[in-house]
């Protein structure tokens, strides 16, 4: 009766720690992932009939497993993980930086379109009629686009 109890919390743990995965791989972060592994672990543990709640050395291969899960879990994915931080631009770090125009922009409207880098924005000039082709350099930000002269 013992023995069907283990094994049907150790299915349980499994199809939780696999539901966590399917979760992890959904929407990745990380915060998912090691629970899942010890979860899994766990659950094998159960199925192969070592006690980890009750018994001594089931405690103890419980929690050593469960670490050692956890330990192996952070260190592969720290290592598929990509370098150095996410870049982030905002339209004021745009300031002063040249791009290209693709679509031809002038002062009345946001229907310009600059490439800074592999980014595009909405743009006007100040004036002008910059036509398409033109290098331009921003000038300023203004809500959701930004304001360029052409160089």
């Amino acid at each position: 009766m013992v023995l069907l109890e283990g094994m049907a919390l150790g299915w349980l743990l499994i199809v939780i720690g696999a539901i966590l995965l399917l979760v992890e791989v959904h929407s990745p972060g990380f915060f998912a992932t090691v629970p899942a592994t010890v979860l899994i672990i766990l659950g094998i543990l159960l199925l192969l009939g070592i006690d980890i709640f009750n018994s001594g050395w089931g405690v103890i291969i419980g929690v050593v497993a469960a670490l050692c899960a956890a330990g192996v879990t952070v260190w592969m994915y720290s290592r598929i993980t990509p370098e150095g931080s996410p870049t982030t631009i905002s339209r004021d770090s745009l300031i002063g930086k040249e791009g290209q125009v693709i679509v031809d922009i002038d002062a009345t409207t946001i229907k310009g379109k600059v490439r800074i880098g592999s980014t595009e924005w909405s743009a006007h000039s100040n004036g002008a009629i910059i036509p398409k082709g033109k290098t331009v350099r921003v000038v300023d930000s203004e809500g959701v686009h930004i304001v360029v002269e052409e160089v």
